[in-house]
């Protein structure tokens, strides 16, 4: 058996996009399914647990924002709300407040603790070693996603059972434990090949991986298994936006931006991120929050200049077929790849 179960992750993407019937396909093609904890409530994340299982799916993983709020500098904060007046104005809204807001950790843990035996993932930090005690003791396995060897470190020394290695490719925020340190950014192959190096635990994969041979190639590097998002969000059961569909079938340029969040993220280069980045606070959640309002009405307008489109650098790729057909097809490529390079 696999050490993970399957070598196909499903990758937890925040916003709404994973929904329940995204992860149920998934995991009915074979693969291991995320939900994601980030951004929804309590009652929200306890819902889609009722309807995951309700779907009959059994075995999965929840993926986590690690508290580490950046408040950023009041009068930058409100310098950028004023900034972004004239877009709000435009879509009929006001800018959103920041507040102090750690994404109910501590209740989403109580959650997890209570109804989750699988997987849970963190992203953003590493949890102390008494929560990861704690989850242990109800019979979760515990993954922490790392962007360097130093991480990785901190992770194992947590008790952490398998790290997710995300390199430079992916889409969405980057999970860096500390964002205000200089940080260096590694692709893919060769962080993989360090954090291999730095410790022995089991490693997923993630970051611009869109077909089979990008999985055979992440398992031939020391990964156990590949997690893939962008991959998945042209899928008919994710809900990804329309606007947010169009530009991920156009072949179009990716970059990392704090634009939109006021943390590292990468999507599609657009209209909101050229004319905004040099300006954005280093500030997360704070920023997210004074965006929120705008983007949301922009995705309501159809309107893909003013939304974050997070994508991996291979986006191009990604396929409108369903969920479950693609992670067979994902590893009938994979098997393919992997025979054909055996010496």
């Amino acid at each position: 058996m696999h050490p993970l179960g399957s070598p196909i992750v499903l990758a937890p993407m925040a916003g709404e996009i994973s929904t329940p019937r995204l992860v149920a396909a998934a995991t009915a093609g074979g693969a291991l399914g995320f939900l994601p904890a980030g951004y929804r409530s309590v009652p929200e994340l306890a819902h889609d647990l009722d309807e995951l299982r309700a779907l009959g799916v059994e075995r999965f993983g929840v993926n986590v924002f690690t508290p580490g709020a950046d408040a950023g500098e009041p009068a930058q904060l409100q310098e950028y709300a004023q900034r972004m007046l004239p877009e709000a104005q435009r879509l009929g809204v006001a800018p959103g407040r920041p507040r102090a807001d750690d994404d109910a950790y501590s209740a989403k843990l109580e959650l997890l603790h209570d109804r989750h035996g699988g997987v849970v993932s963190f992203t953003f930090g590493c949890p102390a070693a008494t929560e990861v005690a704690q989850l242990h003791a109800a019979g979760a396995e515990i993954w922490v996603t790392v962007t360097t060897p130093e991480e990785a470190l901190i992770a194992q020394a947590a008790g952490a059972d398998a790290l997710v290695v995300q390199g430079l490719e992916a889409g969405g925020h980057r999970g860096y434990f500390n964002e205000r340190a200089e940080i260096p950014d590694y692709g893919l192959l060769a962080l993989l090949a360090l954090v291999r190096a730095a410790c022995a635990l089991p490693l997923v994969a993630a970051g611009g991986i869109a077909d089979g041979a990008g999985v055979a190639a992440a398992l031939c590097a020391g990964a156990v298994a590949a997690q893939l998002g962008t991959a998945f969000m042209l899928t008919p059961e994710a809900a990804t936006a329309p606007a947010h569909r169009e530009r991920l079938r156009a072949t179009a340029p990716t970059r990392l931006t704090r634009a939109f969040t006021g943390r590292q993220a990468r999507g599609v280069v657009n209209r909101f991120m050229l004319e905004h980045e040099q300006h954005v606070p280093h500030a997360y959640p704070a920023v997210h929050q004074i965006t929120a309002p705008i983007r949301a009405a922009a995705r309501a307008a159809a309107d893909p200049e003013a939304i974050n489109l997070w994508a991996g650098q291979a986006h191009s790729l990604a396929r409108e077929v369903g969920a479950e057909q693609l992670v067979g097809e994902l590893l009938a490529q994979t098997r393919a790849a992997l025979h054909a390079v055996r010496v």
